[in-house]
């Protein structure tokens, strides 16, 4: 016999789908709190709840909580949450759904910076109509079919990333933590190598995707270093966390050229609140060779729809004694 459960909800996102979250014919009739920010609300929910579902969870939220059971974050990245924090018993489960969202994103970004459309986009919203065929001094795009693109990490996004770019044409290569692994199904790669070996994939590139999630391993992965072994002619795109790039060497890069172009998804600060400081120390916004997007290579109705159905099918499972899927080991 199951127990409905407390829930409170601290991701304002969540709330947006919250008619899955609470779909009566989910489960047990959980009690359900949907409060966020420095709303009172939520530390008075706090002190009753079995479940938080949250992005990041403050030290002191946690330490209100004595009833916690689950901590479910709303994503794949649980690097905000102190799980040194987390009293013993406490599971924490992450959800995904957002591969194939990622996947599309990287390939309409790399057209873009193939085919120099948000250049074109300025010149035509600045009523300028300029092409190759009315100025030769303006280069030709590329296409993707018959190109290098080199995976940096082949977990969810990566995988799906390699599937999409073999569907286009293109020559998947990655670098992953353990070369000689099994390759996931449906993903064919002319070339595998481990971490060591990260600079000789870079070098044979036109594509570069960063996938890695973010460790101490793999903060500064992509520095001065391995921007300079990258082809002049390849472009960066960075779907991961903003600190696996090194913030000086990406500008020094696009500022000097080196590298072709970027798109950059993923920042080293994240300004959600007004008046919060912009999400670089540095200005990217005056080159031409980059797409910038504020983190939302995932957000589409389907990753989020997915994610809230994992996370409801979670909150029952823990009410009804039974194992909870995407345990994230501590």
């Amino acid at each position: 016999m199951s127990a409905p459960l407390h829930v409170l909800v601290t991701e304002p996102v969540m709330g947006r789908f919250r008619d899955v979250l609470t779909a009566e014919d989910a489960g047990p009739a959980h009690r359900w709190t949907f409060a966020y920010g420095d709303d009172p609300a939520v530390c008075a929910a706090a002190a009753t709840a079995d479940v938080l579902v949250c992005s990041a969870a403050p030290v002191e939220l946690l330490a209100g909580m004595p009833r916690l059971r689950l901590l479910h974050v709303t994503g794949a990245g649980y690097d905000k949450i102190p799980l040194a924090a987390l009293a013993p018993g406490v599971q924490v489960a992450n959800t995904f759904h957002h591969g194939r969202s990622i996947a599309e994103h990287v390939m309409m970004v790399s057209m873009m910076l193939l085919r120099d459309v948000a250049r074109a986009e300025r010149n035509m919203r600045a009523g300028v109509w300029r092409n190759a065929i009315v100025d030769d001094s303006y280069p030709f795009g590329g296409i993707l079919a018959g190109r290098v693109l080199g995976v940096l990490g082949l977990g969810e996004i990566g995988t799906a990333v390699a599937r999409t770019a073999a569907a286009l044409g293109m020559r998947v290569r990655t670098v992953r933590r353990d070369p000689a692994a099994s390759l996931p199904a449906g993903v064919d790669v002319d070339w595998v190598g481990g971490p060591d070996r990260l600079h000789e994939l870079l070098g044979g590139c036109d594509v570069v995707v960063v996938t890695v999630p973010l460790t101490e391993e793999t903060r500064g992965l992509v520095d001065a270093a391995a921007l300079a072994a990258m082809k002049p002619s390849a472009v960066l795109v960075n779907v991961a966390r903003g600190p696996v790039v090194d913030e000086k060497a990406l500008h020094a890069a696009l500022s000097e050229r080196t590298i072709a172009g970027a798109a950059v998804d993923v920042w080293w600060r994240n300004p959600r609140e007004p008046g919060a400081p912009p999400p670089s120390h540095l200005d990217f916004t005056g080159f031409d060779n980059v797409v910038l997007t504020p983190h939302q290579s995932g957000h589409t109705e389907e990753t989020f729809r997915g994610r809230a159905r994992d996370i409801r099918g979670n909150v029952d499972a823990l009410a009804e004694g039974r194992s909870l899927r995407n345990v994230v080991p501590l």
